[in-house]
């Protein structure tokens, strides 16, 4: 264990926050959670279940490490099963099938490419095959390529950007839509960059303010089905993207920029995910966006 970073796994020491991160890069997006010194924490162990999402099955996409990991793994400390879809992380898919199975929930893993609008159809087919049913849906898969210029940004970065990070949540809709009964829930997860901007980002900030917009008249259209439709837009978090994302020296104070002057872990994020699937919590909620994201105050 790396003694400077000792936040490892389930392990949380609440009173001490990592501030700032050793340099490391890696060149494949979305990035391996083994990898990353420290280790992202996605477990909370102070958290437990009651019950809130009981005999549920919920699809979680990028489930595999980051805050995808961790909103499935408080998803199964609620009762829930769950479907696990991501790209190509398999280790790091493992590590979130072997937590879920520990809190005596089932787990799934699909491995594919959600760009593909039939590999979404066959996510949802697959999960609805293993489990009977479809409760929750969390498109939470991206990507990011920073650039100093929009000249800079190539027609390949862009189409990949928009396939992976907005169309992909169309066709999954599209895919589960059929089998979400009335107290079913969607949740799709933005950025705080959709409101503040990003100067090095202007690819997946627009395509984060396109979840926004996507989750508010897509909550409008469901409504009267009795399916609500919400996000979250973290701030900093520090997860699998970032390393793979940004060089090495710019991880060293990736997150500084917050009110709390640092990057939040995917734990934090995992409590605002389970609200918003609860219909017991939050069954007068849609169309909105939970912030979270150390203190970035942001208009909604």
């Amino acid at each position: 264990m790396n003694q400077k970073y000792p936040h490892y796994g389930t392990e949380m020491v609440c009173q001490e926050q990592i501030l700032t991160f050793p340099p490391q890069h890696q060149d494949r997006q979305p990035g391996i959670e083994s990898k990353m010194v420290p280790l992202p924490i996605w477990d909370n162990p102070h958290y437990k279940g009651s019950g809130k999402l009981e005999g549920k099955i919920a699809l979680v996409t990028g489930g595999d490490s980051g805050i995808g990991r961790a909103a499935a793994v408080a998803f199964a400390k609620e009762g829930a099963d769950v479907a696990i879809a991501y790209l190509y992380e398999r280790s790091d898919a493992m590590v979130t099938k072997k937590a879920i199975e520990q809190h005596g929930q089932r787990c799934l893993l699909l491995e594919t490419d959600l760009r593909v609008k039939a590999n979404c159809e066959e996510v949802v087919r697959r999960t609805l095959a293993a489990f009977g049913k479809l409760d929750v849906l969390v498109n939470n898969h991206g990507v990011q390529f920073p650039q100093d210029s929009i000249a800079d940004i190539s027609e390949e970065q862009l189409y990949k950007t928009y396939q992976t990070n907005i169309l992909s949540y169309f066709y999954l809709v599209q895919a589960a839509l059929p089998s979400l009964k009335p107290g079913a829930s969607i949740i799709n997860t933005t950025s705080v960059t959709a409101y503040k901007g990003n100067k090095d980002l202007v690819d997946y900030s627009s395509t984060k303010g396109a979840v926004v917009s996507f989750t508010r008249s897509l909550a409008l259209q469901l409504v009267d089905k009795g399916i609500r439709v919400n996000a979250v837009a973290p701030g900093p978090v520090w997860t699998p993207l970032i390393v793979s994302s940004y060089d090495a020296e710019t991880v060293k104070t990736f997150g500084t920029e917050s009110a709390m002057k640092r990057a939040g872990q995917p734990y934090e994020l995992a409590p605002a995910y389970v609200f918003l699937a609860s219909e017991l919590c939050s069954s007068f909620v849609t169309g909105e966006v939970l912030h979270v994201n150390g203190g970035q105050m942001v208009t909604t």
